[in-house]
């Protein structure tokens, strides 16, 4: 993992643009060794998922599953499912492995859930966007940015 100068990603410039304290990482979660102070549990992947009132995003620990049952009650419809691989890129903006809360934000208005532990963490890790980039930041700062709710819905 590096941290430092990086070619500052799209999601970068936006929490820059709004002064948002973040670092950039370049980061393969599943395939870079993890620096020293960082845990697989600080690591956080998004998932964009569709229920009957439309798309939702669900963010957990790479160490916890999604629980569609928990985030489809928290999110109001009746049952969710993971969008199709296909149909990702086209609904978020982002490929499988890409997807962030800030960039899907910034063009969509979809509810964003945050697994509740997170609140626990002195920091989170969730991509920037691109693979083998992320950024660190404090769990209730990247909700307040984003409009995410935290509840439980991991499993």
């Amino acid at each position: 993992m590096k941290k430092g100068k990086l070619k500052k990603t799209l999601v970068d410039q936006i929490l820059d643009k709004a002064g948002i304290a973040h670092d950039a990482l370049a980061l393969n979660a599943l395939k870079d060794a993890l620096p020293n102070g960082v845990d697989q549990s600080d690591i956080y992947k998004t998932l964009a998922l569709t229920g009957n009132s439309g798309p939702v995003i669900g963010i957990v620990p790479l160490t916890h599953h999604l629980s569609e049952k928990k985030l489809a009650k928290v999110s109001g419809n009746k049952k969710v499912t993971m969008i199709p691989l296909k149909d990702l890129q086209k609904t978020t903006g982002y490929v499988h492995g890409a997807n962030n809360p800030v960039g899907i934000r910034q063009k969509h208005d979809f509810p964003i859930f945050i697994d509740k532990i997170a609140l626990n963490k002195d920091f989170m890790i969730v991509s920037a966007g691109e693979i083998g980039r992320s950024i660190q930041i404090k769990p209730q700062i990247l909700a307040d940015f984003v409009g995410a709710t935290f509840a439980d819905i991991s499993e």
